[in-house]
């Protein structure tokens, strides 16, 4: 990675963007924009349509009028892979165009942005590219004279809402799968995250994909988001975010024209480490990172740190000492191993949770306030607080920043009590030698993933999703193929 060629893109002016419709970019319809503030400075670096209700319905009627006339979804399954493979190669070719961009919009550190942005989003849609024609209908088991058949067809219009975190890497999770079986998409990125999306959608036209298929509707969220969760004409709705936004496009959905909703939400992710973890010194340096790469702003980071009790203090310090060596600052400079916060509201919330936390008896160990003030941008030091009872507030609510709470346990039935002591269910790891505990924590722990002697990494060919309040359905994988069909049988006398 060249500092030389980061700093030429970062010097890049970034004109004013507007919608994508129809394969045309629109301003809003009553002329309003939103100022992007760059959370490495504060300051502004241009501005995106803030679009209205009837902007997304414009949205919408491209999407359905590019469904029915089967521009897409009618073409030839080695069709639609080409062009697939073409907006992967683009991706590749424009990487840290699409890297740097993302991060003076998000705040993500380049070094984990560009492999986790627009590598991963390439890598998502060349997977399903050369997915789409592997992935067979059925023949049912049948008495001689019939024939039975299951068809897999597309749903029709998808909408994707997707979060400030991770944008190209979410979105390509979302459009992959949906393109990939013939459907059309109408996106929605969030206000502080919009940029990398609107040229992601640029590169898919450029590599073929007929207009209107993919559309992009810049703008806040109770305005053009519960437009699209209410629109009659969206069969599919998708969405990573938080549990209070997911509520509301649940109850969108009812409604309106009951459209099927598949949610990825928050998570309180518990990271697991008994005395007999094979490398206890490589065990904190992953609870570290896997807590405070990207200002903790990772829907499966490992927010909660269960240690055994015999190697609770000298864990903890092991883990302090790789969290105090961990650089904050300039995400775009190559040696920042942890970037800005997304916003000063963000930031605020994160401290709100510090707070709170002080008050109900835990203890600060290191961190716990704003860093870097004089930049003008939205920095945090990593966090540690200890004394976390499995009901506190820290233990029960998703911070989504750079805040580890730190709780012990003495058994392997009070780890699995702990670990399931909350709503979210979506990630979580054991370190241990013993393969028989491995496997019962895997079994007992509630969780969509659960990870052992390591914390993150888990690649495209496993599905991600969430149980209890993290959600339903699955992002990655075959499996995410599943949210963009309908099943339809065909009951055939011979």
């Amino acid at each position: 990675m060249d500092q030389s060629q980061i700093n030429a893109q970062r010097a890049q002016p970034i004109a004013p963007r507007h919608h994508l419709i129809d394969g045309k970019h629109m301003p809003a319809s009553d002329g309003a924009t939103m100022e992007v503030l760059s959370p490495i400075d504060g300051q502004g670096l241009t501005t995106i349509a803030n679009g209205t209700a009837r902007d997304m319905e414009a949205a919408v009627a491209s999407a359905r009028a590019a469904f029915e006339d089967r521009r897409w979804a009618g073409q030839p399954p080695a069709a639609r892979k080409a062009v697939l493979r073409r907006w992967a190669e683009l991706i590749e070719a424009n990487a840290l165009e699409l890297a740097v961009l993302g991060v003076r919009d998000n705040g993500t550190e380049i070094s984990m942005a560009l492999k986790a942005e627009p590598g991963s989003a390439a890598g998502t849609i060349r997977y399903y590219a050369e997915a789409l024609d592997k992935v067979y209908g059925e023949i049912s088991p049948t008495p001689g004279d019939i024939l039975g058949l299951i068809h897999k067809e597309p749903v029709g219009v998808v909408g994707a809402i997707v979060p400030w975190n991770f944008p190209l890497m979410i979105g390509a999770w979302k459009l992959g799968p949906a393109l990939a079986k013939g459907n059309s998409v109408v996106l929605k990125p969030a206000e502080t995250a919009s940029l990398s999306l609107l040229r992601l959608a640029d590169l898919a036209l450029e590599a073929g994909l007929p207009p209107g298929v993919l559309n992009v509707v810049t703008g806040e969220g109770a305005v053009v988001g519960e437009a699209l969760g209410l629109s009659m004409d969206v069969d599919v709705l998708v969405f990573t975010g938080s549990g209070g936004t997911g509520r509301r496009l649940l109850d969108y959905a009812a409604r309106s024209n009951l459209k099927r909703v598949y949610l990825e939400l928050g998570g309180k992710s518990p990271n697991i480490v008994f005395a007999d973890a094979p490398d206890l010194d490589e065990a904190a340096k992953v609870a570290a990172a896997g807590i405070f790469r990207n200002a903790g702003q990772v829907c499966v980071a490992g927010s909660r740190l269960l240690i055994e009790d015999a190697i609770h203090d000298d864990f903890v310090a092991a883990v302090v000492k790789a969290a105090e060596a961990m650089r904050v600052g300039d995400p775009l400079d190559v040696t920042t191993q942890i970037g800005a916060v997304n916003s000063e509201a963000q930031l605020h919330q994160n401290l709100g949770f510090v707070e709170t936390a002080l008050s109900e008896g835990a203890e600060v160990v290191t961190g716990g306030a704003r860093i870097l003030d004089e930049t003008g941008g939205y920095y945090m030091a990593p966090t540690i607080v200890t004394g976390v009872t499995p009901d506190a507030t820290l233990a029960q609510k998703e911070v989504f920043g750079p805040v580890l709470s730190v709780t012990a346990f003495t058994t392997d039935d009070d780890a699995i009590r702990i670990a399931n002591s909350t709503v979210y269910g979506l990630a979580g790891a054991v370190w241990t030698s013993n393969l028989s505990r491995a496997h019962r924590m895997v079994r007992a722990v509630r969780t969509g993933v659960m990870h052992v002697n390591t914390y993150g990494g888990a690649d495209g060919t496993v599905p991600l999703g969430g149980v209890g309040q993290s959600g339903n359905g699955s992002d990655k994988s075959l499996h995410a193929l599943d949210k963009y069909v309908n099943l339809k049988t065909a009951w055939i006398k011979l």
